[in-house]
């Protein structure tokens, strides 16, 4: 325990901004994970448990008890950073102990709202071609002045992938983008794991419009992006040319998340990424005899529409054998859709947790009259029993 102290020791005197501890011992902890930030004179710790996040706040003197008594029989795994390094500590669970420092992804941007340091996995002077053609940055690779709010939107949909591959140790990862449109963000996402993962990665893009397509494979010719592909085709019928790792699927409208979902499912993909758009099906649909307030004020049935739409989708995930999460994203046009999807593959899904996210949408169909196009699709793949 003393060396464990020891290693902890030399990690709190780093001059450390964010401290990540991952890996509990035991199944049945109630913390999941934990994030340490650094504030301005103290230390935040976020403690996430399945459903919930609680904080408590540190004096820089008593970080390293509660990273001690946080870690010590509780953890397996300890990642901490810098402005120029990650420093990785990792604990067998016989107790072995293994420190190692490496260049961190992302440094520290100088920019926030308050003046204040934050780790971004994009950074200012990284030349990121997609982000100038954006006008996100300047040819000096500087954040321009009113592009700081869509930089950190960028930056959260980064951050939210990366906590669903850091620990994938997959070389090479496949991905779909169905509905890519213009592409920036395909485009980032590529950057982000060619660069900064530095895997290798075959990704395609996806759309109905010729002429948006015929845009993006100039700008991956002038990106050098050699291994992202754009094709012209409609989601409901699309077959990739390969193994999917990864679906992403930004504003497909209505349905048409629904189709990629599916797909995703079909094609066990490991991780799905999805923002939702114009959820109309359930709307036109919604009809209730005992629970009529909600469907007589217009803006409240439709509110009510979209959110049931989404949460269906996430039980449905689950049910496939996903952790599934909605999370609140702001929308990178400042639109009210503010939800995104990640899901991520489970090896294996216990029965009755299985029926118990079934019969909560199959509850919800009947109280509402619903008949979803995701619930329908997988019915006739056999998928639902």
């Amino acid at each position: 325990m003393e060396k464990l102290k020891e290693t902890l020791r030399l990690m709190a005197g780093k001059n450390i901004n964010k401290i990540i501890i991952s890996k509990p011992i035991q199944k049945s902890s109630l913390y999941k994970k934990i994030v340490v930030v650094k504030k301005k004179d103290y230390f935040q710790a976020a403690k996430y448990t399945e459903k919930q996040v609680f904080h408590e706040n540190l004096g820089e003197e008593a970080l390293l008890d509660f990273l001690f008594s946080t870690v010590c029989n509780e953890f397996l795994q300890v990642n901490a950073w810098d402005r120029e390094k990650e420093h990785i500590l990792l604990l067998s669970k016989k107790g072995k102990i293994t420190y190692k420092t490496k260049k961190a992804a992302g440094e520290v941007c100088s920019f926030d709202a308050h003046n204040r340091r934050k780790n971004y996995l994009l950074t200012e002077g990284q030349r990121i071609p997609p982000l100038e053609d954006m006008g996100i940055f300047t040819k000096e690779g500087k954040v321009a002045a009113p592009m700081y709010d869509k930089f950190r939107q960028i930056n959260r949909f980064i951050e939210i992938i990366d906590d669903a591959v850091r620990d994938d140790p997959k070389e090479e990862i496949h991905i779909v983008d169905f509905g890519c449109g213009k592409s920036y963000l395909t485009f980032v996402i590529y950057y982000y794991f060619t660069e900064i993962l530095h895997k290798k990665v075959r990704m395609l893009g996806l759309d109905l419009k010729e002429d948006v397509i015929e845009k993006c494979r100039r700008a991956a010719d002038k990106y050098g992006y050699e291994d992202l592909r754009f094709e012209t085709g409609d989601i409901k019928g699309f077959q990739p040319p390969f193994d999917v790792d990864m679906v992403v699927t930004l504003h497909a409208c209505d349905t048409a998340t629904d189709y990629a979902l599916f797909h995703a499912v079909q094609w066990k993909a490991k991780m799905i990424f999805s923002v939702p758009c114009c959820q109309h099906e359930l709307n036109r649909q919604m009809r209730t005899e005992d629970l009529s307030l909600f469907t007589r004020y217009g803006i409240v049935k439709e509110r009510m529409a979209a959110l049931s739409t989404d949460a269906i989708r996430a039980n449905l995930l689950e049910y496939c054998g996903y952790k599934t999460q909605l999370l609140e994203f702001i929308d990178f046009a400042h639109t009210p859709k503010n939800i995104l999807i990640r899901a991520v593959r489970k090896p294996v899904v216990p029965a009755a947790v299985k029926q118990r996210y079934l019969s909560e949408v199959e509850q919800v169909r009947t109280q509402f009259q619903f008949e979803p196009t995701f619930y329908r699709l997988l019915s006739e793949a056999g998928r639902i029993i």
